[in-house]
């Protein structure tokens, strides 16, 4: 990895943290969220810090240009990310369908009562 890419990518991936940050303090990112992102960032930060953890992360993986590697860790992460997001959505759909069928439940009791 160059000076520059190593620069960049530091600078990306602290600006990445701080992002969070502020995202949480202003309440538009849920600390649960945040989270994976913080978990995302550091990672990010570890590889570009320390060129030797990449490069020995790559060859354990069996990867011979680092660029294929950075490409796979990185899609890898993005398929974690959408997979936890995919449970999240799940989770609200269940919970939104229940909410439906109370309120359906209480509208009919309310017609009851009414007459």
């Amino acid at each position: 990895m160059t000076i520059i890419s190593r620069f960049v990518s530091i600078i990306l991936s602290v600006s990445l943290l701080f992002l969070i940050f502020e995202l949480v303090r202003r309440r538009k990112l849920k600390e649960k969220y945040a989270l994976l992102w913080f978990f995302t960032g550091l990672v990010i930060l570890a590889l570009a810090v320390f060129e030797n953890l990449l490069a020995a992360l790559i060859s354990l993986l069996g990867i011979k240009l680092p660029i294929n590697g950075v490409l796979f860790l990185g899609v890898f992460f993005i398929i974690l990310i959408n997979l936890h997001f995919s449970m999240a959505i799940s989770n609200l759909a269940e919970q939104n369908k229940k909410i439906a069928q109370k309120l359906s439940l209480l509208e009919i009791q309310i017609k009851n009562i009414r007459g």
